[in-house]
């Protein structure tokens, strides 16, 4: 086959050229893109696949870091599968096509007056992409947005369309257990139905604390707050700390100047240029560092939600993080912070530690345990494997499981013995996938064969 051809308002054309993600470093070169307008155009883009032995996957915007969304066969674009399907007000959900970036979700809804409990600290990935790797904020009561999904649509192996809820019947509820959290492994998602609740305001408060500080009060600023995150800059005694909290209002946005300062010039721009000081001279980081974590005032600031939660990153990077048993978090972070100091690691982007409550999903990283995360990123550029395999040590001997969409080197063997569901994620994808249509390296190395 050659050139385009639409079927309905969707199309299908050979992939002329190979598919990166955001930060660069996946590549893959389908032999064919399909972008499907319609859960039916999907389910047969499915089925011809299938027949032409091709494996399928879907890509969203690309915000995974590792491949799981990479293949050599049919790439699903789900740019045209958009929207808002329907609002329940009785219910409080709302209904949303998969391929939905989150930030038309998140205005969406506040022009209806609704708003998600909980999200990331980005919002530039589609719904189904973010879910299905299972993205999350911080917070000490509401979890990952995948924990605020009510029912799902999918297409399975098969070509079929499958609607699934923890309130169906028994194989229903096994499907809804995985796949809210599903990895690609399960089926390609349609349609997401997410718990929503009338738009509320936050305050937040930022405010520079030392290491010490943070790390000995941490148990205390988790419990005290409903959002409560800090980063800590590598070479340094210092971190910033934001803690999120429902307000009565009135709403005080930041002001625009004092808003672009710091969300812009010196998060974005001036980041972006001491990073690329940093890349090319290494041994100016660890100053560079002690200016950047003194540039960051304290301030307040209140607004709708996803004002709140989510910021602009416009400096690329590459990131692993790991969940760990909450508890173990200040351990491991101390352990991190003395392996920086005595290696000669030069690390120019802060650690970000964030938390969540236990859930019920089968591949959550918060599956069954009160869960702290630890993200370390790195500039986009910058040799990586030194200072990752050094963390991810450290992560894994505190029982940490790895992001899924974040540069990880864990196998099936190893997740196996930190997931306490594994096998039934694997049992019921050897039932809904077992020609493995869906599979590519990636689900083959973290689940098996």
């Amino acid at each position: 086959m050659s050139g385009t051809t639409t079927a309905g308002s969707g199309s299908t054309r050979t992939a002329n050229s190979p598919w990166r993600n955001w930060a660069g470093n996946v590549t893959s070169r389908p032999v064919r893109e399909v972008s499907p307008a319609s859960a039916e155009e999907l389910a047969e883009a499915v089925r011809r696949a299938a027949a032409d032995g091709l494996r399928v996957k879907t890509v969203g915007t690309g915000h995974s870091f590792t491949s799981i969304a990479a293949t050599d066969g049919v790439l699903i674009r789900p740019g045209l599968l958009t929207g808002i399907r329907r609002i329940d007000r009785e219910a409080m959900t709302v209904t949303v096509e998969s391929g939905t970036p989150l930030k038309r979700l998140n205005v969406a809804l506040a022009r209806e007056g609704l708003s998600l409990t909980n999200m990331g600290d980005i919002m530039e990935q589609t719904v189904a992409g973010a879910t299905s790797t299972g993205t999350h904020g911080t917070g000490r009561d509401s979890a990952s947005i995948a924990a605020q999904i009510r029912e799902l649509e999918l297409v399975t192996a098969s070509g079929d369309l499958l609607t699934c809820s923890e309130k169906g019947n028994a194989e229903e509820r096994a499907v809804f257990a995985a796949a809210r959290v599903g990895l690609g492994a399960l089926g390609v998602v349609t349609a997401i139905t997410f718990a929503v609740e009338p738009v509320f305001l936050l305050t937040a408060r930022e405010e520079p604390m030392t290491f010490d500080r943070v790390t000995s009060e941490f148990d205390a600023l988790h419990a005290e707050n409903e959002h409560f995150e800090f980063y800590w800059f590598p070479h340094t005694d210092n971190c910033n700390t934001k803690r999120n909290n429902r307000s009565a209002g009135p709403a005080a946005p930041p002001g625009r100047v004092s808003g672009w300062i710091d969300d812009e010039l010196l998060s974005n721009g001036l980041f972006q240029v001491a990073c690329s000081l940093g890349r090319a001279v290494p041994p100016v980081i660890p100053s560079i560092a002690k200016l950047s974590s003194r540039a960051l005032s304290a301030r307040t600031y209140t607004d709708i939600p996803y004002k709140v939660f989510t910021s602009p990153r416009r400096v690329r990077f590459l990131e692993m993080e790991y969940a760990l048993p909450r508890e173990a978090a200040v351990a491991a972070l101390r352990e991190l912070k003395a392996m920086v100091e005595r290696s000669p690691l030069k690390v120019s982007f802060p650690v970000e530690v964030r938390t969540a409550p236990a859930d019920d999903i089968a591949l959550s990283t918060a599956s069954g345990r009160e869960t702290a995360y630890i993200a370390v990123h790195l500039y986009k550029g910058t040799p990586h494997r030194g200072y990752f395999t050094a963390v991810e040590r450290i992560m894994t001997a505190h029982g940490g499981r790895p992001h899924w969409g974040k540069v990880h080197t864990r196998e099936a063997g190893y997740l196996s013995g930190v997931y306490p569901r594994f096998a039934e994620f694997t049992a019921l994808r050897d039932r809904l996938d077992p020609d493995r249509l869906f599979a590519n390296d990636y689900l083959r190395r973290v689940l098996g064969d």
